[in-house]
């Protein structure tokens, strides 16, 4: 299936229709594949230590299936998790930004499933994990 948004499209979107997830978020990269997008963590998203939180991981993963699903699916705003789950596996790198990996694992006609890894930039090993369901709204006439 080819893309209906690229990374440029998508942080458009995002910017028009999330405003609070950018500057912070941005798509890099958009492919069939899958999508890369970068958390640059400001002071609010940091836990002690100097490394980001869980929620800012969280939040990371949830942007980077949306946009993984609006790049095949298009400007859907009203898409929306379903289900969700995260695994923790080791402390982000201080300092340094995360970078999410989504791919879609199924995307039907209402529901999309897509799994994610999250590393510190520069880094090989993941520091978290996720799979998420979203819900595809209806196509309207």
């Amino acid at each position: 299936m080819a893309l209906a948004m690229d990374a440029a499209a998508l942080n458009a979107f995002l910017a028009a229709e999330f405003p609070q997830v950018v500057p912070s978020h941005r798509v890099e990269e958009a492919t069939e594949a899958g999508v890369q997008v970068r958390l640059t963590a400001d002071p609010g998203q940091l836990r002690p230590g100097g490394t980001v939180s869980g929620p800012a991981m969280f939040g990371l993963a949830d942007v980077a299936v949306y946009a993984a699903l609006l790049s095949r699916i298009g400007p859907v705003a009203l898409a929306v998790t379903t289900n969700a789950s995260i695994d923790f596996m080791r402390k982000p790198a201080a300092g340094r930004d995360l970078i999410a990996e989504a791919r879609l694992l199924k995307l039907g006609r209402s529901l999309a499933v897509a799994d994610v890894l999250i590393r510190s930039e520069g880094e090989e090993a993941p520091v978290a994990r996720a799979s998420m369901t979203y819900a595809i709204p209806p196509k309207t006439a």
